[in-house]
Protein backbone atom coordinates (compact mmCIF):
# COMPACT_ATOMS: atom_id res chain seq x y z
CA UNK A 1 0.00 0.00 0.00
CA UNK A 2 1.88 3.61 -0.90
CA UNK A 3 1.05 5.88 1.78
CA UNK A 4 1.12 9.71 0.07
CA UNK A 5 1.71 12.72 2.39
CA UNK A 6 -0.41 15.59 1.41
CA UNK A 7 0.72 18.45 2.74
CA UNK A 8 0.69 22.17 1.93
CA UNK A 9 1.39 26.01 4.15
CA UNK A 10 -2.44 27.42 5.53
CA UNK A 11 -4.32 28.90 2.51
CA UNK A 12 -2.74 26.95 -0.09
CA UNK A 13 -6.00 24.60 -0.89
CA UNK A 14 -4.85 21.19 0.80
CA UNK A 15 -8.79 20.76 2.21
CA UNK A 16 -9.75 21.38 -1.86
CA UNK A 17 -6.84 18.85 -2.85
CA UNK A 18 -7.83 16.39 -0.72
CA UNK A 19 -11.20 16.19 -1.43
CA UNK A 20 -10.09 15.75 -5.35
CA UNK A 21 -8.59 12.54 -3.74
CA UNK A 22 -11.47 11.59 -1.60
CA UNK A 23 -13.09 11.78 -5.24
CA UNK A 24 -11.19 9.29 -6.84
CA UNK A 25 -11.74 6.60 -4.28
CA UNK A 26 -8.67 7.48 -2.29
CA UNK A 27 -9.07 6.99 1.89
CA UNK A 28 -7.92 10.50 3.32
CA UNK A 29 -7.09 10.58 6.93
CA UNK A 30 -7.58 14.19 8.08
CA UNK A 31 -4.70 15.04 10.48
CA UNK A 32 -6.55 18.41 11.28
CA UNK A 33 -10.23 16.45 11.03
CA UNK A 34 -8.96 13.81 13.40
CA UNK A 35 -7.77 17.00 16.24
CA UNK A 36 -11.21 18.69 15.88
CA UNK A 37 -12.90 14.42 16.95
CA UNK A 38 -10.47 14.62 20.07
CA UNK A 39 -11.43 18.03 21.04
CA UNK A 40 -14.89 17.09 21.73
CA UNK A 41 -13.85 13.32 23.39
CA UNK A 42 -10.04 12.11 24.26
CA UNK A 43 -8.35 15.33 24.42
CA UNK A 44 -10.59 17.35 26.97
CA UNK A 45 -9.18 16.06 30.01
CA UNK A 46 -5.29 16.02 29.52
CA UNK A 47 -5.82 19.54 27.62
CA UNK A 48 -7.74 20.95 30.75
CA UNK A 49 -5.03 19.60 32.67
CA UNK A 50 -2.73 21.54 31.28
CA UNK A 51 -4.10 24.38 29.99
CA UNK A 52 -7.16 25.15 32.53
CA UNK A 53 -10.17 27.41 31.82
CA UNK A 54 -9.87 26.07 27.80
CA UNK A 55 -12.63 23.49 27.66
CA UNK A 56 -16.17 24.07 28.84
CA UNK A 57 -19.42 21.93 27.79
CA UNK A 58 -18.57 21.49 23.93
CA UNK A 59 -15.10 20.22 24.44
CA UNK A 60 -11.72 22.21 24.24
CA UNK A 61 -12.62 26.15 23.16
CA UNK A 62 -9.83 26.65 20.50
CA UNK A 63 -10.34 30.16 20.12
CA UNK A 64 -9.33 29.77 24.14
CA UNK A 65 -6.08 27.14 23.75
CA UNK A 66 -5.26 29.04 20.51
CA UNK A 67 -4.54 32.49 22.68
CA UNK A 68 -2.87 30.57 25.35
CA UNK A 69 -0.30 28.40 22.36
CA UNK A 70 0.13 30.89 19.97
CA UNK A 71 3.65 33.06 20.07
CA UNK A 72 4.51 30.70 23.18
CA UNK A 73 6.91 27.85 22.02
CA UNK A 74 6.86 26.24 25.58
CA UNK A 75 2.99 25.88 25.55
CA UNK A 76 2.59 24.86 22.47
CA UNK A 77 5.30 21.76 22.54
CA UNK A 78 2.96 20.62 25.64
CA UNK A 79 0.02 21.11 23.83
CA UNK A 80 1.43 18.63 20.89
CA UNK A 81 2.86 16.52 23.22
CA UNK A 82 -0.56 15.93 24.38
CA UNK A 83 -2.32 15.45 20.80
CA UNK A 84 0.34 14.27 18.51
CA UNK A 85 0.19 10.79 20.08
CA UNK A 86 -3.39 10.57 19.89
CA UNK A 87 -3.49 12.00 16.29
CA UNK A 88 -1.17 8.94 15.42
CA UNK A 89 -2.77 6.50 16.81
CA UNK A 90 -5.91 7.90 15.05
CA UNK A 91 -3.69 7.11 12.26
CA UNK A 92 -2.48 3.93 12.79
CA UNK A 93 -6.60 2.41 12.93
CA UNK A 94 -6.50 4.31 9.49
CA UNK A 95 -4.29 2.15 7.97
CA UNK A 96 -5.14 -1.23 9.62
CA UNK A 97 -8.77 -0.55 8.18
CA UNK A 98 -7.36 0.51 4.68
CA UNK A 99 -4.58 -2.55 4.69
CA UNK A 100 -7.61 -5.05 5.31
CA UNK A 101 -10.00 -3.33 2.35
CA UNK A 102 -6.51 -4.10 0.50
CA UNK A 103 -6.74 -0.31 -0.71
CA UNK A 104 -3.83 0.16 -2.98
CA UNK A 105 -3.13 3.93 -2.47
CA UNK A 106 -4.09 6.10 0.89
CA UNK A 107 -3.55 9.84 1.73
CA UNK A 108 -2.47 10.90 5.43
CA UNK A 109 -3.58 14.54 5.37
CA UNK A 110 -0.96 16.52 7.53
CA UNK A 111 -0.87 20.08 7.39
CA UNK A 112 2.83 19.90 9.64
CA UNK A 113 3.85 17.07 7.45
CA UNK A 114 7.99 18.37 7.37
CA UNK A 115 7.17 19.99 10.93
CA UNK A 116 6.27 16.98 12.51
CA UNK A 117 8.68 14.50 10.79
CA UNK A 118 5.78 12.89 9.27
CA UNK A 119 7.91 12.48 5.83
CA UNK A 120 9.34 9.29 7.17
CA UNK A 121 5.39 7.70 7.80
CA UNK A 122 4.71 8.21 4.26
CA UNK A 123 6.36 6.59 0.76
CA UNK A 124 5.92 9.74 -1.42
CA UNK A 125 5.09 13.68 -0.39
CA UNK A 126 1.99 15.88 -2.24
CA UNK A 127 2.49 19.52 -1.25
CA UNK A 128 -0.23 21.82 -2.34
CA UNK A 129 1.28 25.21 -3.11
CA UNK A 130 0.18 28.84 -4.64
CA UNK A 131 1.62 32.09 -4.80
CA UNK A 132 2.32 34.20 -2.19
CA UNK A 133 0.10 36.97 -2.73
CA UNK A 134 -2.27 34.21 -3.76
CA UNK A 135 -2.11 32.93 -0.12
CA UNK A 136 -2.48 36.02 1.65
CA UNK A 137 -5.36 37.37 0.12
CA UNK A 138 -6.86 33.95 0.82
CA UNK A 139 -5.92 33.43 4.65
CA UNK A 140 -7.08 37.36 4.68
CA UNK A 141 -10.31 37.10 3.72
CA UNK A 142 -11.40 34.19 6.73
CA UNK A 143 -13.20 35.46 9.40
CA UNK A 144 -11.05 36.67 12.47
CA UNK A 145 -8.12 36.14 10.59
CA UNK A 146 -5.43 39.36 11.00
CA UNK A 147 -2.01 39.72 9.35
CA UNK A 148 -0.29 39.53 12.70
CA UNK A 149 -2.27 35.91 13.05
CA UNK A 150 -1.15 35.08 9.97
CA UNK A 151 2.21 35.95 10.33
CA UNK A 152 3.02 34.06 13.70
CA UNK A 153 1.17 30.75 11.75
CA UNK A 154 3.47 31.18 8.74
CA UNK A 155 6.51 31.76 11.57
CA UNK A 156 5.65 27.97 12.80
CA UNK A 157 5.23 26.65 9.06
CA UNK A 158 8.57 25.50 7.06
CA UNK A 159 8.34 28.07 4.02
CA UNK A 160 6.65 26.96 0.89
CA UNK A 161 9.68 27.04 -1.08
CA UNK A 162 11.60 24.29 1.03
CA UNK A 163 8.42 22.13 0.89
CA UNK A 164 8.37 22.53 -3.01
CA UNK A 165 12.12 20.83 -3.16
CA UNK A 166 10.79 18.16 -0.63
CA UNK A 167 8.36 17.12 -2.38
CA UNK A 168 7.84 14.22 -5.18
CA UNK A 169 4.63 16.09 -6.87
CA UNK A 170 2.85 19.37 -6.56
CA UNK A 171 -0.42 20.78 -7.07
CA UNK A 172 -0.29 24.46 -7.73
CA UNK A 173 -4.09 25.44 -6.59
CA UNK A 174 -3.69 29.15 -8.15
CA UNK A 175 -5.23 28.16 -11.50
CA UNK A 176 -8.40 27.05 -10.42
CA UNK A 177 -10.19 23.77 -9.51
CA UNK A 178 -10.00 21.45 -12.69
CA UNK A 179 -6.60 22.35 -13.17
CA UNK A 180 -5.96 20.93 -9.84
CA UNK A 181 -7.93 18.04 -10.17
CA UNK A 182 -5.99 17.25 -13.89
CA UNK A 183 -2.82 17.43 -11.37
CA UNK A 184 -4.26 15.13 -8.69
CA UNK A 185 -5.16 12.83 -11.13
CA UNK A 186 -1.70 13.40 -12.37
CA UNK A 187 -0.57 12.21 -9.56
CA UNK A 188 -2.53 9.36 -8.88
CA UNK A 189 -1.47 8.04 -12.25
CA UNK A 190 1.92 8.31 -11.47
CA UNK A 191 2.07 6.64 -8.62
CA UNK A 192 -0.62 3.19 -9.81
CA UNK A 193 2.55 3.13 -12.28
CA UNK A 194 4.64 2.47 -9.48
CA UNK A 195 2.38 0.12 -7.65
CA UNK A 196 1.83 -2.41 -10.34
Amino acid sequence: MIRLGLTGSIGMGKSTTAAFFRASGVPVHDADATVHALYRGAAIAPVEAAFPGTTGPEGVDRAALGARVLGDAEALKRLEAIVHPLVHEAERAFLAKAAAEGRRIVVLDIPLLFETGGEARVDAIVTVTAPAEVQRARVLARPGMTADKLDQILARQIPDADKRRRSHFLVDTSRGLEPAHRQVEAVLRAVAATNR
